[in-house]
């Protein structure tokens, strides 16, 4: 078994160069590109690289959206010993900011659409030097500290020497223990921490997760989810290339059906808001043909089993659901329908699968079992056997980079300590029943830090201070949404303006939050403003007792 996603790349490029490896629509026509071919594309990554400097262990960050570039980018950065730095192409300038500072990366791959933010943000940026644009010639020339750089124009320039023996892709082989990847999650400080995942941490899951699922060059994963998260990059691109399987990428979240039909996929990686609207989708269509219903309410499930699978294309196998509750109901649901779902559980700290569902061993509503060798164990369990969950494992980061302190908060030797709260049952399987920290998980599995929102929102000159909680509509069946009691500054509201009422400052308070509120991510941003007149109960190190109110869940 490869022990280096390097290796993997290798070895599967060697056994199914004819194969194809990416298939991503143009205007109105799939095209593809087979391993070989994506082999030349990761040498002339690796050779662009090398002639501007970068060497073993330097990062490289990769700010883009999903695209079949995404891959061959990535690889090439590995490929040299180099550590990549994947950024969320959603992120605010201010966010990614931080991450390209932390990271240390001098070296930067992103697209035009990215390049006024960046030279808006240029003088703030402490270590990048160069920036590799897609779509160079749509970004202004204008001198500055940055240099940039055409992607596809170098690439070609460099494709010769790319091809040599004795190029850059040789120069260096990556250890196991070698970092690939700083993926950077929100922090309980307010500031994102970088995860350092290894080689060997991703194998470790590639490695065990082909022992039980057996893929292999006929399989076709739909990608749907961003490649930034660990969840996608394990599941949908390290899986696969291991497989010699083929990666189909989604045009956009409103085509997922539309692309389905046309790739037909073998596999799909979602997070439990796209099952749901699938499965809503699906219903909807059998309610409409009033026989189908029948037969369906009937318990006939097997008999319009394949009309169903033809609206998935027709091959749809295994569905895998992660990153956010998925209710039971809709697991029960598609099973119906002949479709298996697998739920897992895991953290971008764990490369990132702990515990999954599997094909004959499935109790939905639990997480499922250990994969491979992970341990899990609950600690200091409550009479209901409910503890913190905590796990060891060659899956598991080496820390967060230069951060000693948040490192050693998760750790007590080897085992990680998640802050999630569960149980196990009597087979083993684990369920999940809260949290031990304060995270906020939405429907689309994105993780929402409390502290993080909070940062933001008390900038405000009108706050005296917040507090970020999770809560519920009544429609939702599963995920969170982002509500926030704000403690307004009464003397700044006032000012010049003696004789507001109550319902004027409440009016201004809740502007003052909605407009700072602009500067996070739209999936941070509160849903949900609640107003508190008097300043929260602390600690005597001035923490607020959050605990005290969680009840304002309901309320907000």
């Amino acid at each position: 078994m490869p022990n280096t996603i390097k290796e993997l790349l290798v070895e599967t490029v060697g056994r199914y160069e004819g194969e194809t490896a990416l298939q991503f629509k143009v205007g109105k026509t799939w095209e593809s590109i087979r391993y070989g071919g994506l082999m030349e594309r990761v040498r002339q990554v690796s050779e662009l690289l090398f002639e501007a400097g970068t060497r073993a262990g330097d990062r490289v960050a990769l700010w883009r959206d999903n695209h079949p570039e995404w891959c061959e980018i990535y690889l090439g950065i590995i490929s040299l010993g180099a550590i990549a730095v994947p950024v969320d192409a959603k992120l605010r300038p201010q966010e990614a900011l931080h991450i390209l500072n932390d990271s240390g990366a001098k070296i930067l791959f992103s697209s035009a659409k990215e390049y006024r933010a960046l030279r808006e943000m240029e003088n703030h940026l402490e270590h990048l030097e160069w920036v590799i644009l897609k779509d160079h010639e749509k970004a202004e020339a204008v001198d500055g500290k940055l240099r940039f750089l055409d992607y596809d124009a170098k690439k070609a320039d460099l494709a010769p020497a790319a091809a040599q023996d004795a190029c850059a892709f040789t120069v260096n082989d990556p250890a196991p223990d070698d970092i690939a990847s700083l993926i950077y999650t929100s922090g309980t400080t307010g500031r994102p921490k970088g995860a350092m995942l290894t080689h060997g941490n991703f194998m470790c899951n590639v490695n065990d997760a082909q022992q039980v699922l057996n893929f292999d060059p006929s399989d076709n994963f739909l990608l749907v989810l961003p490649l930034h998260h660990a969840f996608a990059f394990t599941g949908c691109f390290m899986l696969p290339l291991g497989a010699g399987a083929t990666i189909s990428f989604v045009q956009s979240l409103r085509t997922v059906g539309e692309n389905i039909r046309e790739v037909q996929p073998t596999f799909l990686m979602a997070v439990p808001l796209l099952l749901e609207k699938m499965y809503t989708k699906l219903q909807d269509g059998l309610k409409a043909n009033k026989v189908a219903w029948i037969m369906y309410k009937l318990g006939l499930r097997k008999v319009i089993a394949k009309k169903i699978h033809q609206k998935l294309g027709g091959k749809l196998r295994l569905i895998v659901s992660g990153a956010a509750p998925l209710d039971p109901a809709i697991i029960y649901g598609f099973q119906g329908l002949g479709i298996k779902v697998l739920e897992g559980y895991g953290l971008t700290e764990t490369a990132p699968v702990l515990t999954i569902n599997l094909p004959g061993k499935m109790r939905p509503g639990s997480v499922g079992l250990p994969l491979g060798k992970t341990e899990i164990v609950i600690r200091n369990p409550n009479e209901n056997g409910i503890g913190e969950i905590v796990a060891r494992g060659a899956n598991i980061m080496r820390g967060y980079y230069q951060n000693d302190a948040a490192t050693a908060e998760v750790f007590d030797e080897d085992w990680f300590l998640t802050g999630d709260l569960g149980r196990l049952d009597a087979e083993g399987f684990l369920h999940i029943t809260g949290r031990k920290k304060s995270l906020i998980v939405n429907r689309e599995g994105k993780n929402i830090y409390p502290e993080e929102v909070e940062m933001v929102i008390n900038q405000s000159p009108s706050v005296l201070e917040s507090m970020a909680l999770g809560y519920r509509e009544a429609e939702d069946s599963v995920g969170e949404r982002v509500g926030i009691i704000v403690v307004p500054d009464l003397e700044h509201l006032s000012e010049g303006k003696p004789h507001l009422s109550d319902d004027e400052i409440l009016d201004l308070l809740k502007a003052a939050v909605k407009e700072q509120a602009n500067e996070l991510s739209p999936y941070k941003r509160p849903r949900r403003i609640q107003i508190r007149l008097e300043e929260f109960e602390k600690t005597s190190t001035q923490k607020i007792k959050r605990y005290l109110y969680q009840i304002a869940l309901e309320k907000l």
